[in-house]
């Protein structure tokens, strides 16, 4: 019997027949099971309309779109976009981010969907829209004085459960250097060790060319002091909620990415330069032409694309929610 002719339910039983499995087990099963798992189900998840989950920069469409296909040739070498890929990580079937162009400067495209190996080579353009934060992640927190893993299993009753592990998952315990030895009582920490692995698997690959990485996160300084509930939650129907556990395959698991790793890895990958912006900073400057292009053809009258800019450069909106990590390697 294949993962697909299994409820959910059953993969995740018999995945804690032995024990408690760590949270980053169970969020991998919730949403990458084959065939019943959030991100390997055939259904619509992203958009604004009200039986969606959640919606993204790339749900607003051209505007977008125009913007990173802009920002991308000109953060280029001149003359360089017409002979590179562009490869888009994580896009949702019919919502890729060319298909909202007549045109682009690439020599071709590729898209790569959510959870399907990653191979890039050649002159690239490598561009992801909330991939990270959709990977598996690791749940501590801290007790009398010391970091213990939180993990799941099932209760006696037939439940899925929250526990405290015996003992740390391998990946944890090859991470306790990194840990703050002072924390609060109860203080949380969700730790997406796998978004790191995942770009460090990248960079290891024989390309060259631009990364654009945008996404949701925080500083290790800002999860280590400022998030004492930890940045964990589920979107279902555009509601945030914080039980993971509740309705697993039918609701989106996320927590915010740690910048700090993943820019050091672009540096020691020789990616100069290796930046970190806000998407409004990002956006303004990188994008200038396509900006100002929505802005001067719009002047003077109501118009739904500068409405959309400013959404996605506005502070208040996804302007300082998002930010870009990008960089250039040249061979």
């Amino acid at each position: 019997m294949t993962s697909s002719e299994k409820s959910l339910t059953e993969i995740l039983r018999s995945a804690c027949a032995n024990g408690p499995i760590s949270y980053a087990q169970y969020i991998q099963h919730a949403l990458y099971a084959e065939g019943v798992g959030y991100y390997s189900q055939d259904r619509d998840r992203v958009g604004r309309r009200s039986n969606r989950d959640f919606y993204t920069a790339e749900s607003l469409g051209p505007v977008f779109a125009r913007l990173v296909i802009t920002a991308a040739e000109d953060l280029l070498p001149k003359g360089l976009a017409n002979k590179s890929t562009f490869i888009e990580i994580a896009a949702e079937p019919g919502a890729e981010l060319v298909s909202h162009l007549k045109s682009h400067p690439f020599a071709s495209t590729q898209v790569i969907r959510q959870g399907d190996p990653i191979i890039a080579d050649g002159p690239v353009v490598i561009f992801a829209n909330e991939w990270l934060d959709a990977l598996p992640f690791h749940r501590l927190i801290s007790k009398d004085g010391a970091w213990r893993e939180r993990g799941v299993h099932f209760s006696k009753e037939g439940h899925l459960t929250e526990t405290l592990l015996p003992e740390f998952s391998e990946p944890i315990a090859k991470a306790t250097a990194r840990l703050p030895e002072v924390a609060g009582e109860g203080y949380q920490l969700d730790l997406p060790l796998a978004a790191e692995e995942a770009l460090q698997n990248l960079l290891k690959q024989d390309w060259t060319g631009l990364i654009l990485l945008f996404d949701y996160g925080k500083t290790w300084a800002a999860l280590c002091a400022d998030f004492p509930e930890g940045t964990a939650r589920t979107y279902h129907k555009h509601k945030q909620e914080g039980d993971l556990l509740e309705q697993p395959g039918n609701k989106d698991i996320t927590c915010d990415v740690c910048w700090d790793p993943l820019l050091e890895a672009l540096q020691l990958a020789k990616f100069d330069p290796a930046t970190l912006e806000s998407q409004e900073a990002f956006l303004v400057q990188r994008a200038q032409r396509a900006a100002q292009a929505i802005v001067t053809q719009t002047a003077g009258n109501f118009s739904q694309a500068r409405q959309t800019l400013m959404e996605l450069i506005h502070p208040a909106h996804m302007g300082q929610r998002f930010q870009v990590l990008w960089g250039l390697r040249q061979g």
